[in-house]
């Protein structure tokens, strides 16, 4: 072979390798565009899992705060009051009628969520305010595939809130955090 044939053939050769490595790369960069998206679903699925375990945290930090206060050492036996239920102030904060325990009150809860709740005698607000995320799951769960969509991370909190009649904060919270979802 003579000299001219060899550069020929060396500058083919080059040409074939940088377009292989060209088509490889190409095809490696779109595979990987295709794993980012999967990962912000992954993140999206965290991120909800996350609200669900601290709103867990929240209310086991609370069972335990009221665990370890002391009781009181009177001889008589005082009820412990229980925050009385003002439907004008629950009308004037939320612009709406408000009925006592109506779970429907929670952004995220209808009328057929409410009756899977009741089927867990879950009944009033106070009920599902001491009910973790993962129970309220589990209740969702109770009903079917077309439940799932539905974000119980804050029902404890908004029922809490309602429970204990801060309808101002409620309305607010509401606002601010439409569907249920932080």
């Amino acid at each position: 072979m003579n000299t001219d044939m060899m550069d020929i053939f060396f500058w083919v050769v080059l040409a074939i390798v940088c377009i292989t490595i060209g088509v490889v790369g190409y095809f490696l960069g779109k595979a990987n565009k295709s794993k980012e998206t999967d990962d912000s679903s992954l993140i999206k699925k965290l991120e909800i899992e996350n609200a669900k375990l601290r709103a867990d945290l929240e209310i086991c930090e609370k069972r335990v705060a009221s665990a370890e206060k002391p009781k009181p050492r009177s001889v008589s036996a005082t009820p412990i009051a229980t925050p009385s239920f003002d439907a004008k102030a629950a009308k004037a904060a939320l612009g709406k009628k408000v009925q006592k325990d109506d779970l429907k009150i929670v952004e995220g809860i209808g009328p057929k969520i409410q009756e899977l709740f009741h089927n867990f005698d879950i009944k009033t607000w106070k009920a599902l305010s001491e009910t973790s995320a993962n129970k309220c799951q589990e209740v969702l769960d109770s009903g079917g595939k077309r439940y799932r969509i539905h974000d119980p991370a804050s029902w404890p909190m908004q029922a809490k809130m309602a429970h204990e009649g801060h309808w101002q904060q409620l309305h607010e919270w509401q606002e601010k955090h439409r569907a249920g979802k932080f």
